[in-house]
């Protein structure tokens, strides 16, 4: 019973409490993936156009991505070392928008201008970015060796958290959108304020990473399985509302596991812990006895492997030993896996290539998002079947960024594939899912949405995992956000400039006075041009793979060495 009360009270400020405090932080984040739930009341109280309501989606992408302030708070001095400034901000954003909002959709607030709701939707969205770079950097700097897979966990977590939400939303609100607006503004802010002082950098030794992060993996794929099992059957069943409530309560407790694996790794690292001092002890007293004529020697060895340890795939010399930090005179010596400045980071071809690969895919799977519930409509869909392929949405992301972290780790250390081979892949099934849905065949959008979704998801995985390894830990959260701002700039071109002006121009051709188009002709041009963009992005990151793929190799042969040591 001692063990077990203070395994409890130290988990409270371990790695794992953090690790559980951001994913479930991460699960009420996601609102700007449930964008298409309330598009159709946005559209209809505010009388947009399909351009304007494409407009405000922009805007959303924007602040859900460009996560640039967020990334330079978080290595400032005001917020190194203190998660809960980050989160702190970003709950602030998160009330105030998605407050504004509901406040205009519901008529308490004279209908605002669309610049002004683009302002709101901003905003909103922009507090995520903050919530993902404290989650992520915190998992990625706890966790250095097992990046990719503590990446693709809290990207997954993300992913999942718009069908969580709307299992929220359909289970208290009764399919009322505008209390769905009001939920966004209060869940994510008050957990968020709740659980950010668990959040916390702790520099740990070893214990059994690998046991507890795979029950975190097997959690997630839990969730995820059991909530598509949920919306399959809700789709397909009738269910009455006490079996809802059933399986509401079901999530909730997959949902708070992870406090029993925080637990349960304590309980472990504790006894080790107590263990190993017995040792150091009479290490020690042996040592008095004996002398210690190597203790400089044993010093400055502990102290190399600590640095390799810290970030495994340096491989420059300045940046461990000597003592000297790069600076911007020196970037002509810095190498891939060097702790790279932004400025250094932009100035290599290698940033680009990403940044461009990125543009394609994640830009086309927004606009194929911020789009499915007029696209479902335009084929005849009913409501609830468009709101069924939303929340699906948030499983085949999250099966995506949970994958392809944990598949391109395994693959990485097993076999030694660069991690850019796998976003070539993901591009390239992309495009055939883009072209799937242009044949607006029946059951396309299903198909497509499935593997459009995947893909997109695994791209949000990938891309912060490369980043880390080409360009380093120290600045890791402002360059991954500065390439993601890829993510808007694509989404702006596709879905502002390619879908909503071919879908407006369609539904100018009909003769009813509302703007909407029926039939596979109206987006059927638009996701032949994506799958065009799609197979584009596939060739750069070919490209990437082949200058990269030597780094990766030595990757792999650093990581074996420091094992070995």
């Amino acid at each position: 019973m001692g063990v077990a009360s203070s395994a409890v009270a130290a988990a409270r400020r371990s790695t794992w409490a953090a690790m559980a405090a951001s994913t479930w932080i991460q699960c009420a984040s996601g609102g700007s993936y449930c964008f298409g739930v309330y598009s159709p009341m946005l559209k209809s109280s505010q009388g947009y156009d399909q351009s304007t309501l494409d407009s405000v989606a922009f805007f959303k992408d924007v602040g859900a991505n460009i996560g640039v302030l967020s990334g330079l708070l978080i290595s400032s001095r005001a917020g190194h070392g203190r998660t809960w400034v980050v989160h702190l901000v970003g709950a602030a954003q998160c009330f105030v928008g998605y407050l504004l909002m509901w406040l205009s959709v519901t008529g308490c607030v004279p209908r605002p201008a669309p610049a002004l709701m683009c302002l709101y939707m901003l905003l909103a969205a922009h507090a995520q970015t903050f919530f993902n770079t404290a989650n992520v950097v915190t998992a990625v700097e706890n966790f250095p060796d097992s990046r990719g897979t503590v990446i693709g966990i809290m990207k997954g977590f993300l992913g999942l958290s718009g069908a969580i939400l709307i299992q929220i939303y359909q289970t208290m609100f009764d399919g009322n959108p505008s209390s769905f607006i009001l939920m966004l503004a209060l869940l994510p802010t008050f957990l968020t304020l709740l659980l950010m002082p668990y959040v916390k950098v702790h520099h740990r030794n070893g214990g059994s990473e690998k046991k507890f992060l795979d029950a975190f993996s097997l959690i997630a794929v839990t969730v995820a399985g059991y909530l598509m099992l949920v919306i399959i059957g809700e789709c397909v069943l009738r269910i009455g509302s006490v079996a809802h409530i059933l399986m509401f309560a079901a999530l909730m407790m997959m949902l708070i596991s992870p406090a029993a694996v925080v637990i349960k790794a304590q309980m472990i690292e504790a006894k080790a812990l107590g263990e190993s001092s017995c040792h150091e002890r009479t290490r020690l007293m042996e040592d008095n006895l004996e002398g210690a004529p190597e203790e400089r020697t044993y010093d400055r060895v502990a102290a190399d492997r600590t640095c390799v340890q810290h970030d495994p795939t340096a491989s420059n010399k300045l940046a461990c030993g000597s003592g000297h930090e790069p600076s911007n005179g020196d970037l002509i010596l810095l190498q891939r896996g060097e702790n790279f400045s932004i400025t250094q980071a932009m100035s290599t071809c290698d940033f680009w290539l990403l940044f461009s690969a990125m543009a394609c895919g994640m830009g086309s799977g927004l606009a194929t998002v911020n789009n499915i519930s007029q696209i479902g409509g335009s084929l005849g869909y009913t409501s609830l079947e468009t709101s069924t392929l939303v929340s699906l949405w948030s499983i085949w992301n999250f099966l995506g960024r949970f994958g392809s972290g944990y598949i391109s780790d395994y693959f990485l250390r097993r076999k030694g594939w660069a991690r850019p081979l796998f976003i070539s892949l993901t591009l390239a099934v992309m495009s055939v899912g883009h072209a799937v849905i242009a044949t607006g065949l029946p059951g396309s959008l299903y198909v497509g949405s499935v593997l459009v979704g995947i893909c997109y998801g695994s791209q949000w995985s990938l891309m912060p995992s490369i980043t880390s390894e080409l360009f380093g830990l120290q600045h890791f959260g402002t360059i991954f956000n500065t390439i993601a701002i890829a993510s808007p700039f694509g989404s702006y071109i596709l879905s502002v400039r390619v879908v909503g002006y071919i879908y407006d121009m369609e539904s100018s051709t009909s003769s009813s006075d509302i703007h909407d188009c029926i039939g596979r002709h109206c987006f059927m041009l638009s996701f032949l041009i994506m799958a065009s963009v799609s197979l584009f992005g596939t060739v750069v990151a070919l490209i990437l793979f082949g200058r990269t793929r030597r780094f990766y190799e030595q990757v792999i042969y650093t990581k074996l060495q420091s094992h070995v040591q």
